[in-house]
């Protein structure tokens, strides 16, 4: 039986697609996570089928490590907190079952929960640790990996005092502009989401990140997913509508 592969000629590589996860805790993931009968929050292991691991997705580790990706994606990046179920993972299996992806998908996880963006400023800890970790994740396969996008969900920290909530417009800007210059991706798309729970100027912050205007950045918002109990983190089930919130945006705005 003749075929039309030539003795010689190789099936052309797939790129592995990575994904920065970075923000606060709704990022990280709190879906699932309880109070045990000693009053410590634990997560209650509970993974959503939309949440599933599967072989073509990979995370990169607190080691700087590929390895399988699983809930929860965060548990070494936001170490000093119960992670649980976050929107990186239904992300990525929204990508794989509308086959947008050929090959790998790599998450990158940098949120930390609790954290304000005066935290997030080039020079600082976290800012610096997201870069080295995004620039890490192309170096292994430098020619055959690409940076996709960044998933960015922050501003709860920024929305309990009014200078913080009036300044937030102006830093996140500052943040998309060095984040692009350090890693040398002029146009790497940005998806940021607008917060659903907050302070006393959680308005303000909102306002801030809708009003953001420059080319490659969209706004999803997350404004009426249920909460949990604490009225700040997002339950599993809003984890997941997140997730497929952040798939569709990525499918509509930048996959070609």
């Amino acid at each position: 039986m003749e075929t039309n592969t030539l003795p010689n000629q190789q099936t052309p590589k797939t790129k592995r697609q990575i994904f920065i996860l970075s923000g606060q805790s709704n990022m990280a993931g709190r879906g699932g996570v309880i109070r045990d009968a000693n009053n410590r929050k634990r997560w209650d292991g509970v993974v959503p089928p939309e949440s599933r691991s599967d072989p073509s997705i990979l995370r990169l580790s607190a080691t700087l490590q590929w390895e399988p990706a699983n809930e929860p994606l965060h548990v070494d990046i936001d170490s000093r907190k119960a992670c649980g179920v976050g929107p990186g993972m239904v992300f990525a299996n929204a990508l794989l079952r509308r086959r947008v992806v050929v090959g790998e998908l790599g998450l990158v996880p940098c949120a930390v929960g609790g954290t304000a963006m005066k935290e997030w400023a080039r020079g600082e800890e976290l800012y610096e640790n997201m870069v080295k970790r995004a620039k890490e994740s192309v170096k292994e396969r430098e020619n055959s990996s690409e940076i996709k996008a960044v998933l960015w969900f922050q501003g709860e920290s920024d929305a309990i005092n009014e200078e913080d909530a009036a300044a937030y417009k102006v830093n996140m800007e500052t943040l998309i502009h060095n984040v692009r210059q350090d890693l040398n991706l002029p146009s790497l798309p940005i998806i940021q989401v607008a917060l659903a729970s907050g302070s006393d100027y959680i308005e303000k912050v909102r306002e801030a990140q809708k009003a953001i205007d420059l080319p490659n950045v969209i706004c999803v918002d997350a404004k009426g997913l249920q909460l949990m109990e604490d009225n700040l983190h997002l339950t599993t089930e809003s984890q997941i509508q997140l997730g497929h919130k952040l798939a569709e945006a990525y499918l509509t705005h930048f996959h070609a």
